[in-house]
């Protein structure tokens, strides 16, 4: 073997044990997330069994992320319409001195700025400009070429992601991961796990790593385009119905988020969900564990 392989073998061996490490450091940090995340949610044993019910449900049941958030929210909802103490108890998140903060500013003599003011109208119009940006591309390229293809995947199933964004970016990408590995096969267990440790090491958030997955899955299936062409375009699919949507939510509900405070059976089914996301991301946790250990090295 000469000097030159030698090398070049060196350099491999080292850079796969630079992400062998950034693997274990990531799991620690996940681990941290779900123990830091549970304090603050799972203030009694309801809560505990709903995190509970959720890890069992995906981990075991390989039940699919939504429907367990859609779960979770339906009976923190009924819980709290209904008044039970497990479901509004603690819920006085958004208070200002025993006021909700609805309340606060008016009680300040500062009253409830424009912006913070419910508008139908205004609501319509950012609802249509957002829902055109997002779902026309999405038309267009289902249209274009059919159900099956890379691109109308990646638009279709990053648009249902970007719809269940509850509990942040750990929750959401034990799905990301499964279904980019285990049903579309866009790329190898252990490439994930090191787009995932990737994400880890930069400023930006954790949810780019969205970007990567789109990447591979369109670079491997790159038809007749040229591979880095066909991953660079559906690294950008990837960000645009990801993050358009995540903006939609942002503009249409920021006027009625001070109304919406003080409904107790909203307030518990966001608590809920955040209890569900606890066994969500241990569920992560326990897969990412699961594949560092069979692939330590891919």
């Amino acid at each position: 073997m000469s000097p030159a392989c030698c090398s070049f073998c060196q350099a491999v061996g080292a850079v796969q044990a630079l992400f062998f490490g950034l693997k274990a450091a990531v799991l620690a940090i996940v681990l941290e997330a779900v123990l830091r995340i549970g304090r603050r949610a799972l203030k009694n044993n309801v809560m505990v069994g709903l995190a509970a019910t959720a890890f069992i449900a995906l981990f075991f049941f390989h039940v699919p992320f939504p429907l367990v958030i859609l779960a979770a929210g339906v009976i923190g909802f009924v819980g709290g319409r209904a008044g039970w103490a497990s479901f509004v108890s603690g819920n006085g998140h958004g208070k200002v001195g025993g006021k909700q903060v609805a309340d606060a500013d008016t009680a300040l003599g500062e009253g409830v700025p424009a912006h913070a003011r419910p508008s139908v109208s205004w609501s319509l119009k950012i609802a249509g400009v957002f829902l055109a940006l997002w779902l026309v591309p999405v038309v267009g390229l289902l249209a274009m070429f059919g159900q099956g293809n890379v691109f109308t995947d990646i638009a279709i199933f990053f648009s249902k992601m970007a719809m269940v964004t509850f509990g942040g970016a750990y929750a959401v990408l034990a799905y990301v991961a499964q279904q980019g590995v285990e049903h579309y096969g866009w790329l190898k267990p252990g490439e994930m796990l090191d787009g995932l440790g990737m994400a880890e090491t930069t400023p930006g958030p954790l949810f780019m790593v969205t970007q990567f997955v789109g990447f591979m899955g369109a670079y491997r299936a790159h038809g007749s385009l040229n591979p880095l062409l066909a991953g660079t375009l559906g690294g950008l699919l990837t960000t645009w119905v990801t993050f358009v949507p995540c903006f939609l939510w942002i503009f249409l509900g920021a006027p009625f988020m001070e109304t919406m405070r003080s409904n107790k059976a909203l307030s518990a089914a966001l608590s809920t969900i955040t209890a569900a996301v606890v066994g969500v991301i241990l569920n992560l946790a326990i897969w990412f564990a699961l594949q560092s250990t069979c692939h330590p090295w891919s």
